[in-house]
């Protein structure tokens, strides 16, 4: 039994799903399986009752749970409490509001029971805006979305120079394309039957996938809206289509039966300038990866 294995077990408890935990905690759902399997192992009892594709915790899954939960606060504060400067100060963290709804609200209170002498400042807005906001030192750091044919690692990103940032993946999400009740399943672009597309603004990653995905659609039209709220009124409305990603979709409970495809995995980036990091920014990071259930790979540079 290692710290991993936990919270590969927690985030299966939460979403009763291992493809679902998976993503969350950015492995493949057959390493998921394997993990909770040795687990079970290990324990010699049944940790989760199987119906299909769906999991839930046994009477012996629940017992655990709650010392599972304890044992990874326990493994962070222990991670916290060796650090050897105390940390404090101000945070400038800037990121997409997808983010910030569908997975900041536990790391800010987390990270604020941690570090109480760290005033984290928060600022939304699309990946581009962003990290030009990074290079500016208007923030220190950002959470942003890669685009899924460019790494973060190559040398430009349009005007930006990628090479002055560092970055670590945090997140993978899972971009949907979301469509009017009763819309026809969508295997391509050419089934629409709504030629509206609601984005948020420019600069954003996502709303720069879904229009590379419609392309084609002629004429497409494009309706900016300010929030996923505002997108997904517009969708059940039958005036438009839109993408998001799962995690935000799953938050905005809607009373109708909204028809989904799955666009692809973007995956989520903490990215600053190259070089430049405090142990305030640790602190972050370190807790944006607890959160997350295990460490990630680091690209080139973070």
């Amino acid at each position: 039994m290692d710290l991993s294995s936990i919270e590969i077990f927690k985030a299966v408890a939460s979403h009763c799903s291992v493809t679902k935990a998976a993503a969350a905690v950015g492995r493949a759902p057959s390493n998921v399986t394997t993990r909770i399997q040795q687990l079970e192992e290990d324990l010699a009892v049944a940790l989760f009752s199987r119906d299909g594709k769906k999991m839930s915790l046994t009477r012996e899954g629940l017992i655990f749970l709650s010392y599972a939960t304890r044992l990874a606060d326990l493994a962070e504060e222990a991670r916290q409490a060796v650090r050897p400067l105390a940390v404090s100060g101000t945070l400038r963290v800037g990121t997409m509001e997808s983010t910030a709804a569908s997975r900041l609200p536990d790391v800010i209170r987390r990270f604020g029971s941690l570090w109480p002498h760290v005033s984290l400042q928060l600022t939304m807005g699309a990946t581009r805006d962003l990290m030009q906001s990074v290079l500016a030192e208007e923030l220190d750091c950002a959470l942003v979305a890669r685009p899924p044919e460019t790494s973060l690692d190559q040398t430009r990103y349009g005007d930006l120079d990628l090479g002055r940032f560092d970055a670590r993946r945090i997140y993978v999400e899972d971009l949907i394309l979301v469509l009017p009740p009763k819309h026809p399943d969508v295997k391509a672009a050419a089934d629409l039957r709504v030629g509206t597309l609601a984005v948020m603004e420019p600069g954003c990653t996502y709303r720069r996938m879904a229009e590379e995905w419609a392309q084609g659609v002629t004429p497409l039209r494009t309706l900016e809206l300010a929030s996923y709220h505002a997108i997904l009124a517009s969708i059940v409305a039958g005036n438009a289509f839109g993408v998001m990603p799962r995690s935000v979709f799953d938050l905005l409970r809607w009373p109708v039966d909204i028809v989904t495809g799955k666009i692809g995995a973007v995956e989520t980036f903490l990215v600053h300038r190259k070089g430049e990091r405090s142990d305030s920014f640790e602190a972050f990071h370190d807790v944006l990866i607890a959160s997350r259930g295990r460490d990630g790979p680091s690209i080139p540079g973070g």
